[in-house]
């Protein structure tokens, strides 16, 4: 891929906007990589750095050009935008056609006279990604971000116009974001360049600050927060999801028994229905929605048929009388309400099997939503103080907790009726009757 054409004076430009990099923001403002990886910790001046790239990238002479901010989420993908906005409205407000809050965008007129577009995107709604060819695209929190995102919707747009990428993030495990920065250490990929700086790297800011962070926060925290490192598994719930992801889906075997868990769509989220086989591997995850109550009973019904399975319901919320709608339907539901306590232990029990590698999930190949799932889902402090576990905002955990609940269905306990019993070879196939936890 040829590097991309950049015909103005960038630190000139700079210069007029009282824009000052220090020696880690100069160096990737003078990289001509294709695909730049920044991989640095909290307050390092990464959002500046890309507000300042994208600024340029719009100001270069060209017909017309469009470029996008993405994140996760709208809130996080507006720090990169409105700090273009700002930059624009206080330096050159001359060269802005016109510039809409509803949508994000803004039209500016180049250093040629034509028209370049700046977009503000979130990754909560993939389809909102597909489309045109971009010229340029920065990626803020890259490390939240779905890999699927950035393969599947955001590097292809830059095909056709040889685009260029600059991912920003403070790192968060090792995901794809980790893999990304890898292909820009010592020249592994000639497209890629990437950089790792701690916080205190900045200059304008106080390290005796951050010093004193360091007594505050777990140590784990503060080396990916503060020193950027690439902590494995830090603040995730769920470790060895990969080494355990090397499975497929699979229909029915005779002699085969199964369980089922039922995860249903509250608002925007997704139904999920994900079945379990005894000897513990995921042979089906059927997601959907935007299905009216009686469509949803209908299909899980037939899936539950076809593997003659038992399912544990959540019931919380709506879930209650889809519980009794598939008890009503001949099928044996067993509920289990959420709570604060049981969901806990839901994911406890999950978070072990892996850990033992005692379940087998489908490939990222099969079923990469899962993969996802699992992956983003993690450890957060609420500002009470207390330790949440769940999936961060724009990211779903539906199938995080069909296979859950289902995983928690093989699990033995005492002095309650174990859904278990139920896919014991020696009980009747056809005992059909509703559970309780």
């Amino acid at each position: 891929m040829a590097a991309p054409t950049r015909n103005l004076n960038r630190l000139a430009l700079f210069e007029d906007l009282g824009y000052k990099p220090h020696p880690g923001q100069l160096a990737i403002h003078r990289s001509q990589a294709n695909r730049r990886v920044v991989a640095c910790g909290v307050r390092w001046g990464k959002t500046k750095c890309a507000a300042m790239e994208a600024i340029a990238a719009s100001l270069a002479p060209k017909a017309h050009s469009i470029g996008w901010c993405v994140a996760p989420t709208y809130d996080l993908a507006d720090r990169v935008f409105r700090e273009i906005q700002v930059t624009l409205l206080e330096q050159l407000r001359h060269r802005i056609i016109k510039s809409t809050e509803h949508d994000r965008r803004i039209l500016l007129r180049n250093m040629a006279g034509g028209v370049s577009e700046i977009r503000g995107k979130s990754a909560d709604n993939p389809v909102s990604l597909l489309g045109e060819g971009l010229d340029w695209v920065i990626v803020d929190e890259a490390a939240r971000l779905k890999p699927t995102i950035w393969e599947s919707h955001l590097s292809q747009r830059l095909i056709d116009k040889q685009g260029w990428a600059l991912l920003i993030s403070t790192p968060k495990g090792k995901g794809y974001f980790h893999d990304l920065f890898l292909r820009g250490q010592q020249g592994r990929d000639p497209d890629y360049e990437s950089w790792n700086h701690p916080s205190w790297t900045n200059p304008y800011l106080d390290r005796a600050v951050i010093e004193a962070e360091r007594e505050r926060l777990p140590e784990r925290t503060f080396a990916q927060e503060y020193e950027g490192q690439f902590v494995e598994g830090s603040g995730a719930v769920f470790r060895y999801v990969r080494e355990c992801a090397t499975g497929t889906f699979e229909g029915p075997v005779p002699g085969k028994r199964y369980v089922a868990g039922l995860d249903l769509a509250k608002v925007q989220d997704w139904t999920v229905l994900a079945l379990l086989s005894s000897d513990r591997r995921i042979v089906l995850v059927d997601r959907f929605h935007r299905l009216d109550w009686g469509l949803q009973v209908a299909r899980i019904r037939a899936t539950l048929l076809r593997y003659d399975a038992p399912v544990m319901t959540d019931t919380t919320g709506v879930g209650d009388p889809i519980h009794e709608s598939l008890c009503l339907a001949g099928l044996l539901s067993v509920p289990y309400p959420f709570t604060a306590k049981s969901k806990a232990a839901l994911i406890q029990n999950l978070s072990m099997l892996l850990e033992q590698k005692a379940i087998v999930l489908p490939s990222p190949q099969v079923c990469p939503e899962l993969t996802d799932e699992l992956e983003s889902f993690q450890y957060s402090v609420t500002d009470s103080g207390n330790v949440r576990s769940g999936a961060p905002s724009g990211v779903h955990d539906d199938i995080v907790i069909a296979v859950a609940l289902a995983a928690w269905a093989l699990k033995p306990r005492q002095k309650v009726r174990r859904l278990v019993q139920f896919i014991d070879p020696n009980q009747p196939r056809n005992l059909r009757i509703a559970g309780r936890i």
